[in-house]
């Protein structure tokens, strides 16, 4: 007689589309995601140019990338900033729908009222401490699988 484990629940693979131009936190991001053992792609977008250039391709039905499930965005970046993008991402048809994580080092009324009316999902400061940066991805992967059920 042989012991036989249990499949684990598949999951698919959360395509999460990061807008953020420093480094560091784009891999402290990665690690926190790493820390729920949930399969992940990562894109990285540097700048606003970059993130502008996404939405535009996402307008065309022929080169449009494969859809994130969540997108997560840094107001303060180079070129463009994130509020532009945001407005951009919620006139594209093909993006619209998608949730956007806000995760920025600002909080000022005025932008975090902003990125409320352009119809974020969620508005959070980056923090100091890892563990809380641990808890910020759980929600993102609970986006990715909120997005999962309703393309169901």
């Amino acid at each position: 007689m042989h012991s036989s484990k249990a499949e684990p629940p598949h999951r698919p693979v959360a395509h999460i589309l990061v807008i953020e131009d420093n480094a560091a936190d784009v891999q402290l991001l990665r690690l926190a995601i790493e820390e729920h053992q949930y399969p992940f792609r990562l894109t990285v977008l540097k700048d606003g140019a970059e993130a502008l250039a996404f939405v535009a391709r996402q307008r065309q039905q022929s080169t449009r990338e494969p859809e994130p499930c969540v997108i997560v965005l840094d107001l303060h970046l180079p070129k463009h900033d994130g509020l532009a993008v945001l407005a951009e991402i919620r006139r594209t048809p093909a993006l619209m729908h998608i949730h956007v994580v806000v995760l920025t080092s600002s909080v000022m009324p005025f932008e975090i009222r902003k990125a409320q009316e352009l119809g974020i999902a969620w508005y959070r400061e980056k923090p100091a401490d890892f563990s809380d940066l641990c808890a910020i991805a759980g929600r993102i992967l609970d986006f990715c699988n909120q997005s999962a059920v309703d393309a169901a």
